[in-house]
C-alpha cells in the first residue's frame, strides 16, 4: 500500500491514480477515500491524476488516540502535499473534508494550489453558537455521538438513509448500502466520535476570507446532513470569486446519487 508517515508518527494511506495536473480529493465522515473511486476513473481517464486518503483514524490509515482536529488535519494535508510534490494542485472536500482543505489554505498558503471545489461541506459553520444561531443544534450532535459510543453499526446503516436521501425518494443500491457500512466501520470508533465535536465546533468563517484561489462550490438544496442554506450558500457567499451550483432535490451523498453530473462539473472547472 502506499502511504506516508506524518510528523507525530501517524502513518497515512493514499491512492494515487494517472497522470497530469493534479487534484487531490479529501474525503467525508464516517467514510474513507474509496467514496471518490468514480471521480477518480473519471477523471484520471481524462488526462488527471487522482490521489485520495484515508484521513487518520479511518480505512486503512492508524488510529492514532489523539490528533482529531482541524489544524492537524490540514497539516496532514500539507505533509502529502509535499511527500508528493503536488504543485498547481485542486483540492476537492467532501462534508467534513471540505473543512480540511479550506483549513490548508488558511493555514499553509495557496502557492501550491491552483483551485478548491467544496460539496456539501461543513463550511463555514455547522453547528450552532451564539453568533450564528441557525447553525445545527448541540442535541443533534450529542445524539449522534452517543448513538455511534451505543450501536455504531446500526446507527451507521440507519443513518444512510437520510445521507442518501433514501427516505425521501432516493434511490442508491443494496450494494452501496453494504460498501458505506463496510468502508465506515474499518474506521477508529475514538476518531469516529471525536470528528463529530470537530466538524460540529470547528469555525472556519475566517477561513473563508482567506482563500484566494478560484472556487467551486456544490451542494443539494435536499441535504438532510449539512443543510444547504446555513453552509454551502453561506460559504459561496464569503469566499470571494465563487461559482455556487446548486443539485435540486440532491440529498448529501450526491457523489453517488448525482454521480455523473459530479463528474461532469469537476471536469469542467477543471478545464476551465
Amino acid at each position: 500500500m502506499s502511504t506516508f508517515t506524518t510528523q507525530d508518527g501517524t502513518e497515512i494511506y493514499y491512492k494515487d491514480w494517472g497522470s497530469g495536473k493534479p487534484v487531490l480529493f479529501s474525503h467525508g465522515w464516517p467514510l474513507d477515500a474509496d467514496m471518490w473511486e468514480y471521480q477518480m476513473e473519471y477523471l484520471s481517464s481524462r488526462g488527471y491524476r487522482t490521489i485520495a486518503f484515508d484521513r487518520r483514524g479511518f480505512g486503512r490509515s492508524d488510529q492514532p488516540w489523539t490528533g482529531y482536529d482541524y489544524d492537524t488535519f490540514a497539516d496532514d494535508i500539507a505533509q502529502l502535499i509535499n511527500h508528493l510534490d503536488l504543485r498547481e494542485v485542486t483540492l476537492v472536500g467532501f462534508s467534513m473534508g471540505g473543512g480540511d482543505v479550506s483549513r490548508y489554505i488558511a493555514r499553509h498558503g495557496s502557492e501550491r494550489v491552483a483551485g478548491l471545489v467544496l460539496l456539501g461541506a461543513v463550511t463555514p459553520l455547522f453547528g450552532q453558537k451564539p453568533d450564528f444561531p441557525q447553525g445545527v443544534e448541540k442535541s443533534v450532535f450529542d445524539g449522534i455521538k452517543s448513538g455511534l459510543l451505543k450501536d455504531r453499526a446500526q446507527f451507521i446503516a440507519d443513518f444512510a438513509a437520510p445521507f442518501y436521501g433514501t427516505n425521501q425518494g432516493q434511490k442508491v443500491s443494496d450494494g452501496v448500502l453494504t460498501q458505506t457500512l463496510n468502508v465506515a466501520l474499518l474506521a477508529s470508533l475514538k476518531g469516529t466520535v471525536d470528528c463529530v465535536t470537530a466538524f460540529s465546533e470547528t469555525d472556519f468563517r475566517p477561513d473563508m476570507g482567506k482563500i484566494d484561489v478560484p472556487t467551486l462550490v456544490i451542494h443539494g438544496d435536499g441535504d438532510q446532513i449539512v443543510p444547504f442554506e446555513t453552509t454551502g450558500k453561506q460559504a459561496a457567499a464569503q469566499i470571494k470569486g465563487a461559482e455556487l451550483k446548486v443539485y435540486a432535490g440532491a440529498p448529501h451523498g450526491f457523489a453517488v446519487t448525482h454521480a455523473q453530473a459530479l463528474n461532469e462539473d469537476l471536469l469542467a472547472f477543471l478545464n476551465r
